[in-house]
């Protein structure tokens, strides 16, 4: 049995996400909270919150499956869409900046 959660459009760039979602892949659901919760990068709470709502979600598709058994197999970011905006530069110039967003996507299985 497979549940999944996603969340999209989270402020951050998918490059500084990643690099909290490749230290929970594969883990155990437990392991992977207390990671998350020791974790000291600002996304951390953000995928704290999607892996509770995978649980939830496999908790509700299948009542009698047992939670301590649950992996997470699958958990990817992928890239959302970029707000342009302008930063005031010298001699009445302006630079151009992204504020990037990103969809998180974990997937627990009990196999």
């Amino acid at each position: 049995m497979e549940a999944f959660a996603t969340v999209r459009f989270i402020n951050g760039s998918p490059q500084k996400i990643r690099l909290v979602i490749d230290l929970i892949r594969g883990k155990n659901v437990s392991d992977a909270l207390n990671i998350l919760q020791i974790t000291k990068k600002r996304a951390a709470g953000q995928i704290t919150k999607v892996l509770r709502s995978a649980i939830a979600n496999a908790e509700q598709k299948e009542e009698t499956s047992d939670l301590d058994q649950l992996r997470i197999s699958k958990a990817y970011v992928n890239e959302g869409p970029r707000m342009k905006r302008t930063r005031p530069a010298p001699m009445g110039r302006a630079f151009r900046f992204q504020r990037r967003m990103s969809h998180i996507s974990i997937y627990v299985s009990d196999k």
